[in-house]
């Protein structure tokens, strides 16, 4: 393709609105532009890259035996009723009555017409196992649609569903698409974690997140250092410590009140008795709306509600009210404490080894200094209660040396294992082999497309632009012509050498525009390519042209008719063309 007659209308300016690096240079690039809040057209560079994610996609799928179909972006109001997410789902559901007052909504997921077919199609075991996927416009009505293609009101997606006879058969199924997404990212050159997640409002018993690592990533990941594991900060486990006891001082000094006036944040506290955050507990009254229990926190520590909640057993987990807190303890908030409190307590692991500590005294104004647990409180209660951090002990290691570490991370891909949840809502079942009627087990799984490109931006760019992983640039080389008016052999060679690399099937941007050096060089580097061929006066008075990888700071003189034979070769060894 000749620079001159595509479509690259690059900006030397940031857009004010661009929030994210991606977003800044998708824009500057000439990638997308915006048409409203969370929509955008993609240019046709963007367009180029997204459909190179899009092949890898298709193939990797396609080699594992899913077969493609195309469901409908409208989606009647009766099939989500039947899922109960209709009102489930709350006003991220975009939803429109017809001319015939019949409801509707755009799909942001399509378990439920999946299930729909499924239900009508699929009759006998002989049918399965069954993995189906399309490449489909999502819609959802964020609330906040920002980061350009990262958070978007309309964005691409592969979605998958599988269909097995039994639990087993389907996580064997979950096991193939963990195996696919791997080669798939792998494929695209992005650094990844493969991270144990929340399931969410998909539903299911499993899932597990693809975060691509990014420094600008919205979610935090944590990966043992030795083993394999991974999870999100949400699901994070950390080790259980091995002392069964708290630690012992020679002299254990009694428990004492003291008078702490408006002093109620750890913070405050901790600086008045001039000792570290983790020598004070956080004693934390919750509730379900029904219930109520204490947990106890170490003070640098934060509560992990979604493990209490898993913990306790309950469907929902907030913070008590000031009035019950009264009520419970006798103290305001900032000032409750695990002495003489007769509510369930449970504990993070923390306080199974902590040694004399401060703990609110239940009274305004007023702490416990030197509480002991198992003297001055009795705990019975212990797990894995807080968010995991940076530096904790993984809870994976056979050999228990396994230490966390914490990265940022952009979720590109997101894999379930349903169970029945969905072909029991809809009544979708098979007769098995010995005549009986089952329910099908289910998995479904999920790839941003857009997104995994803005991904490999936020992670593959420098000061001057992107720096697109090779398998999906929107163009593996770019020529950039230096001098044409003043020499005509420079046209002549850069002409030979775009129109060998064509026939070579080598994806090739020809910059053969009227600019100045600076200005072309500029343009390359922001829009990415990952190999630039230079062809000047001064080279070709040599009978050689200048290549450089985007990524790398060095430059090779080659001679010209060397060029296209060491790209096709280098393109041909990864598998980026065929010889």
């Amino acid at each position: 393709m000749r620079f001159s007659r595509f479509f690259i209308p690059t900006l030397r300016e940031t857009p004010g609105e661009a929030e994210t690096v991606s977003h800044q240079l998708m824009l500057r690039a000439a990638m997308i532009r915006p048409v409203a809040s969370g929509v955008f057209t993609l240019l046709p560079l963007g367009l180029r890259a997204l459909r190179k994610i899009e092949v890898i996609v298709r193939q990797e799928m396609d080699r594992a035996g899913c077969s493609e179909l195309l469901m409908p972006a409208l989606q009647p109001k009766e099939l989500w009723e039947e899922s109960g997410r209709w009102a489930e789902m709350g006003k991220e559901l975009i939803r429109f009555t017809d001319r015939k007052e019949r409801e509707f909504c755009l799909g942001p997921t399509h378990e439920e017409i999946v299930t729909d077919l499924a239900r009508h199609e699929i009759r006998s075991y002989r049918q399965l196992p069954l993995i189906l996927y399309q490449i489909q416009v999502k819609f959802r009505d964020e609330i906040r649609p920002r980061f350009g293609l990262m958070r978007g009101r309309e964005f691409i997606m592969k979605d998958a569903y599988s269909f097995d006879i039994s639990k087993e058969k389907a996580l064997e199924s979950y096991e193939l698409m963990r195996q696919v997404y791997c080669r798939i990212f792998e494929r695209c050159g992005l650094n990844f974690r493969m991270v144990e997640a929340r399931t969410g409002a998909i539903g299911g018993k499993l899932s597990h997140e693809f975060q691509v690592l990014a420094a600008s990533g919205e979610d935090t990941l944590l990966t043992c250092d030795r083993c394999h594991y991974s999870a999100n900060i949400e699901l994070a486990e950390v080790r259980r410590p091995d002392a069964e006891e708290p630690k012992q001082q020679k002299r254990i000094p009694e428990i004492e009140l003291v008078e702490t006036p408006g002093l109620s944040s750890v913070e405050e506290v901790s600086a008045f008795f001039r000792i570290a955050t983790n020598q004070l507990i956080k004693t934390l009254i919750v509730t379900d709306g029904r219930e109520y229990s204490v947990v106890l926190i170490r003070g640098d520590r934060q509560l992990n509600e979604f493990k209490l909640q898993q913990y306790l057993g309950w469907k929902r987990i907030e913070m008590a009210s000031p009035e019950k807190i009264k009520e419970t303890t006798g103290g305001d908030v900032g000032f409750s404490g695990p002495v003489h409190l007769s509510l369930r307590m449970a504990a993070d692991w923390d306080i199974l080894e902590m040694g004399p500590a401060i703990v609110g005294a239940n009274q305004r104004g007023k702490h416990f200094k030197n509480a002991l647990q198992g003297r001055d409180f009795h705990i019975s209660e212990f797990s894995d209660l807080r968010m995991a951090q940076n530096g904790d002990r993984c809870a994976r290691c056979k050999d228990a040396k396994g230490v966390l570490k914490e990265y940022r991370g952009i979720e590109v891909g997101h894999i379930f294992y349903l169970d029945i949840k969905y072909s029991k809502a809809f009544q979708a079942a098979f007769l098995s082999a010995d005549g009986k009627e089952q329910s099908l087990e289910m998995g479904c799984y999920g790839i941003g497309i857009g997104r995994t490109m803005a991904a490999a931006i936020e992670q593959n760019h420098d000061e001057r632009g992107i720096v697109w992983p090779l398998p999906i640039a929107p163009f593996q080389v770019i020529i950039t012509e230096l001098g044409a008016r003043e020499n005509k052999r420079v046209a002549e060679v850069s002409t030979g050498l775009y129109e060998a690399m064509q026939s070579a099937r080598i994806e090739v941007l020809y910059d053969d525009r009227d600019e100045r050096a600076g200005v072309k060089f500029s343009d390359a580097d922001l829009i990415g390519v990952p190999i630039r061929v230079t062809v000047s006066v001064r080279g070709i008075s040599q009978n050689q042209v200048e290549l450089k990888w985007r990524n790398r700071q060095d430059v090779e003189m080659m001679p010209v008719e060397q060029v296209v034979p060491y790209l096709k070769e280098l393109l041909a060894k990864r598998g980026l063309i065929l010889l």
